[in-house]
């Protein structure tokens, strides 16, 4: 099989996602490409090693790791996560991430308006 990761700067996603709308986020090394439904978001993360996302909620989250470490904490408990780990956050729980490495996630939220579409 034909490794073409290389191609794509390293990203394991393919045009067919990289081509999807880009969400506004206005954290330096992070970008998501967006796939939207009536009630959901699906954003394909890539996330640089930059540090710490600081705590905060918001509506019930699910993600699967793809690639990288990352420490979530999660209602005061902190794990790694790494390739094939899943996380659930429920609605208005508590939670932050550190990025050890670049990391790629796939996340789905349960609400149709957690992040924008970048316009510019």
């Amino acid at each position: 099989m034909k490794d073409y990761m290389n191609k794509w700067d390293g990203t394991p996603y393919p045009e067919m996602i990289r081509g999807l709308p880009e969400i506004d986020i206005p954290i330096e090394g992070i970008r998501g490409w967006l796939l939207q439904s009536e009630g959901k978001q699906v954003v394909f993360f890539d996330l640089q090693p930059i540090g710490e996302i600081p705590p905060h909620t918001h509506c019930a989250q699910w993600g699967l790791v793809l690639d990288g470490k990352m420490e979530f904490t999660i209602s005061g408990e902190t794990k790694l996560y790494q390739k094939g780990d899943w996380y659930f956050i429920p609605e208005g729980v508590e939670h932050s991430a550190k990025f050890l490495t670049r990391v790629y996630v796939i996340d789905m939220f349960d609400t149709n308006d957690r992040y924008k579409i970048k316009t510019s």
